[in-house]
């Protein structure tokens, strides 16, 4: 391979911030790409240091986060990610954005080995001072459950602290950073290791960033140019074999993955960040495993692949388990928590109820994508998603409607895309075909039945926020409470994690709230807060509290949306439970409503109860209180909507529980 000649300087000694010397033993080089516009000059990263190169299997396998790499000029860098663009293979390193006139195109980018850790020399790069709060989860700003803490949110952090970046607390004790979170204004860093004591490391302390985590080095390899074999020992799944417009000899059409079976010895196997080994000889990094029914989709970098190559009757082989442990990956718990504040329901395909199962694209209709991309850009990234039971499931206790399922799923990859998380609302009313749940036409074991198979179905989905049980109950006959308690523990036999949102009788009235359903939490298993459980409440402002606002010469107190929604919140903080607005919406006419939200909105974040708008989505022609409308408008809801999503917040869970 040519190049090697040009461009590797020998380095000043001495001081710590300097250049650092190479290592000897450069393992591979890689011409960087020729393109220069408005994101790259010359092949050169414009935003922070990151080079592209072409997506090769050699320079897939050679570049991968943890690596060090050599610039033109001299420098080493550690790769923090890399990102597959068509045939090209995007290198994102520590520290600020390259020089490309002297290290772009047509230089070379050189992997060098492992990052290296000297803590005699190697320079703080940064301090960031700890937050300052404590709770039930934070003790000054230290995570009770596993090793972290949590930093304000800057650019400079964000760029500091990333999985792979070695971290000093105040005791003096190095830690690797096993992976970061963004939320709201914060960010929680999480490490290998057990919970760190708060009261010597957290707040008023600072963490530093000192350097590149050691990565453990790949045996000696006596043919450096082979692709590697996986061990005889290593797990190797059958693909599926089904072809249709999505599949092929189950490989993914659209981006690179296969479809395997989803038994417990494949779940434990495809991990993301594990390497493995395809039919061809490529070997992958799995980026997302998704399970789908009696199915695991396993999601790979790199182009798409070839069906007729790879597919059925192949396997896929797992080479290497990715580089951390289980026990030290953040809570899934975590991952709830990032969930924002501020969201909208995305409606459309509740539309039409008094027609079932009705004709989608005619009665009713899903959203497309692009409401998931709209709102994902305004920040309100939490969707509130309401479909009908009759739909899903056309006869009691039997099979979920296939297609109706595969809307939904659809719906989901398309939050998962723009990094929107759902709440799956089932929009019945607490009915079935018009009859109540609890009568001998719809028993309350009907009911947990569908939850339980949507949660088979959909639970290992990455855009599920949770699951709304039932929206807007009333005239239940005094059955609700047995009916939330039989879905809540239905859905709990399959998924252990997921939020489950517990409406209230009476229409979720927040201003009725402690007169209907005081009995919701008499099973002590309904005010466990092990089995994360969120009540909803929906809130309007008109007189009579529907949200029909027939009276369009309504005034509208500054306090009101906060009167409105006191009662609640007051039962929630009594029996130390999490809330949620589910629904709440003000005329676009009323400018005193909409400065009455504006205060809502404030009063629900200190409280860190999030709420979802009502509504977006298609199809609403003129609706006074939809962000969507016929003539495409702006609304002027939206910008308080977006203000409260922007708007720092210390919640770290959905609140009050005080």
């Amino acid at each position: 391979m040519c190049g090697y000649g040009t461009g590797f300087a020998a380095t000043p000694t001495g001081n710590a911030n300097s250049l650092i010397t190479a290592p000897a033993g450069i393992s591979y080089a890689a011409l960087i790409n020729k393109f220069t516009n408005h994101e790259w000059d010359n092949g050169s990263w414009r935003k922070s240091a990151g080079v592209s190169v072409q997506a090769t299997a050699e320079n897939l396998a050679a570049f991968r986060p943890g690596t060090l790499v050599s610039t033109v000029d001299g420098r080493l860098h550690t790769v923090t990610s890399v990102k597959t663009v068509g045939t090209s293979l995007s290198v994102f390193m520590q520290g600020a954005p390259l020089d490309g006139a002297v290290v772009g195109y047509p230089n070379r980018l050189r992997a060098v080995g492992s990052a290296p850790v000297d803590t005699g020399v190697m320079p703080v790069v940064t301090a960031a001072l700890i937050n300052k709060f404590t709770n039930h989860e934070w003790d000054n700003g230290s995570w009770r459950k596993s090793a972290g803490v949590s930093v304000q949110a800057t650019a400079e952090n964000l760029a500091a602290f990333r999985a792979g970046t070695l971290v000093r607390t105040a005791d003096d004790r190095l830690h690797t950073v096993s992976s970061v979170k963004t939320v709201g204004a914060n960010l929680s860093v999480f490490m290998q290791g057990a919970p760190l004591d708060g009261a010597a490391v957290g707040y008023p302390n600072r963490l530093r960033a000192v350097g590149s985590a050691p990565v453990e080095p790949p045996p000696a390899d006596k043919n450096p140019g082979a692709t590697p074999e996986p061990s005889p020992a290593s797990p190797a799944a059958l693909i599926n074999k089904f072809t249709n417009h999505e599949w092929d000899n189950g490989s993914w059409r659209k981006s690179a993955g296969v479809s395997v079976q989803a038994t417990a010895e494949n779940l434990a196997s495809f991990q993301i960040g594990a390497s493995v080994v395809l039919a061809d000889g490529q070997v992958r990094t799995i980026t997302e495993v998704r399970k789908v029914g009696s199915n695991l989709t396993v999601l790979l970098d790199g182009p798409v692949l070839d069906g007729t190559l790879v597919g059925y009757p192949n396997k896929l082989s797992v080479a290497q388990q990715p580089a951390l442990p289980e026990a030290s990956r953040p809570p899934q718990e975590d991952a709830r928590e990032r969930m924002s504040l501020v969201g909208v329901n995305l409606s459309g395909a509740g539309f039409g109820s008094s027609v079932l199962p009705g004709k989608h694209g005619t009665n009713y209709i899903y959203p497309a994508e692009s409401y998931y991309q709209k709102y994902a850009e305004q920040g309100l990234n939490l969707v509130r998603l309401p479909f009908l039971w009759e739909r899903l499931q056309p006869a009691l206790d039997g099979e979920l409607n296939a297609a109706e399922l595969a809307r939904l799923v659809q719906s989901l990859d398309f939050a998962h895309k723009h990094g929107v998380k759902v709440i799956l609302d089932l929009h019945n009313y607490y009915r079935y075909y018009g009859k109540l749940i609890g009568s001998p036409e719809v028993p309350i074991a009907s009911f947990a039945d569908v939850w339980r198979r949507i949660a088979q179905e959909v639970g290992e989905h990455p855009a599920v926020s949770g699951y709304g049980l039932m929206n807007e109950p009333y005239g239940t006959n005094g059955l609700w409470p047995e009916a939330a308690l039989a879905a809540s523990q239905a859905i709990r036999q399959i998924d252990p994690e997921h939020w489950i949102y517990v409406a209230g009788d009476r229409y979720s009235s927040a201003w009725h709230w402690p007169k209907y359903n005081a009995r919701l939490v008499d099973d002590p298993w309904m005010r466990d807060p092990r089995n994360n459980l969120v009540y909803e409440a929906h809130m309007y402002l008109d007189r009579d509290t529907s949200g029909m606002y027939y009276d369009t010469t309504e005034t509208f107190a500054p306090t009101l949306g906060i009167d409105r929604a006191r009662p609640f919140v007051d039962w929630l903080k009594e029996n130390g439970l999490r809330g949620y607005i589910g629904e709440f919406g003000v005329p676009a006419y009323a400018a005193d409503a909409i400065d009455a939200m504006d205060n809502l909105l404030g009063y629900l974040r200190e409280n860190c109860i999030p709420m979802t708008y009502w509504a977006a989505g298609p199809w609403w022609g003129d609706y006074v209180l939809a962000l969507d409308v016929k003539s495409g408008e702006d609304r002027p809801q939206l910008p308080v909507l977006k203000k409260h999503a922007a708007a720092p917040s210390s919640c770290t869970s959905i609140g009050p529980l005080r």
